[in-house]
């Protein structure tokens, strides 16, 4: 892993596009070990090549992420997953139904599964996901391995929703961005551990509860005394620096209040998720509108979130932003 002196501050890592020939420089760059920023339908993730364990360690130094955290590897489809992991049935059928598209299965790793044993935090279980985007997609056949890819942010923080939000948090610390836009869904992955009959959720995302029980019955909770089996499970994490205040309906000197479709009579909002409450819309605005409030306050009032659907995700991403300090108790304001 990098020491922290090769962190020091650098030119800014250029930002191309999607075309074959800036995708076919992306691939040279993580074929050799880099770090390139990615789009994806989710967010921004930090790629490398997951079977190159000094990339992966890269990974963590740049994000400054805890090691036992696992990382998330995408695959273009199926087939190459099923190299690197032992698919039951319903995993099978829930790969068919989801992807591309925002949905991660943690699975047990093959034992020939080459992927960095780093990138798993030395889990038996590998975390797979094929995103639905092109670019990302085009770029994992070019590099023809697995890609380990969180998101593209310093650890703990606001996940990036636009090349620009990586630029700014990591953009002195990684090799190369590609710019594929603003991403549609602007929340993290849905993770689930299925097994042969039944399924574990693992973290809320973009991928509504309702749409995977329809293929896998009621989904679980994990056991509390599991540990962190995937990405997203620490309990502080998506954080912005400014204090954030939950299930406002109202707001104090100072605050800025992010709102959810109507805001109270007499609160005029800062920002407002989706003025029409639509929890999508609302899903693809969290990241960049508490970004933008972040810059300029230092508490954030944020609007009640509906539990149903996307808000099950928007909430969990809200409540972990919010949560106080493990190790002492108090918000650490960073």
């Amino acid at each position: 892993m990098k020491d922290d002196s090769e962190l020091a501050p650098r030119a800014l890592a250029p930002i191309i596009g999607t075309t074959p020939g800036e995708l076919a420089r992306a691939a040279s760059v993580i074929l050799a070990g880099g770090l390139v920023a990615v789009p994806t339908e989710t967010v921004y993730g930090l790629a490398a090549d997951a079977t190159n364990g000094a990339a992966v360690a890269s990974i963590y130094t740049a994000k400054g992420r805890p090691s036992f955290n696992p990382l998330i590897c995408h695959v273009a489809d199926l087939a190459m997953a099923e190299a690197f992991a032992e698919f039951s049935p319903l995993a099978r059928r829930l790969a068919e139904r989801f992807w591309p598209g925002p949905l991660t299965l943690v699975l047990p790793r093959r034992a020939s599964c080459p992927v960095s044993e780093l990138a798993t935090a030395g889990l038996p279980s590998i975390a797979l996901r094929s995103p639905k985007h092109e670019a990302t997609l085009g770029l994992i056949r070019l590099v023809g391995r697995p890609i380990a890819a969180p998101s593209a942010n310093p650890s703990e923080q606001l996940s990036p929703t636009t090349a620009a939000h990586v630029a700014a948090g990591l953009g002195r610390r990684i090799d190369l961005i590609i710019d594929g836009g603003a991403c549609p869904a602007g929340v993290e992955s849905t993770i689930i551990a299925p097994g042969e009959d039944a399924a574990v959720m693992l973290r809320p995302g973009a991928l509504a509860r309702a749409e995977i029980e329809l293929l896998t019955g009621p989904l679980g909770a994990p056991e509390a005394a599991s540990g962190i089996l995937a990405p997203g499970m620490l309990k502080r994490h998506y954080a912005p620096r400014a204090h954030l205040r939950l299930d406002a309906t109202s707001v104090s000197g100072g605050e800025a209040f992010l709102a959810f479709g109507a805001p109270p009579e007499g609160v005029a909002p800062s920002l407002n998720l989706s003025p029409r409450g639509d929890l999508a819309e609302a899903a693809a605005n969290l990241f960049a509108m508490l970004r933008a409030l972040d810059e300029s306050h230092d508490s954030i009032a944020v609007a009640p979130i509906p539990e149903s659907g996307l808000g099950e995700a928007i909430n969990d991403r809200l409540r972990r932003g919010a949560a106080l300090s493990l190790q002492d108790g108090v918000r650490q304001i960073r």
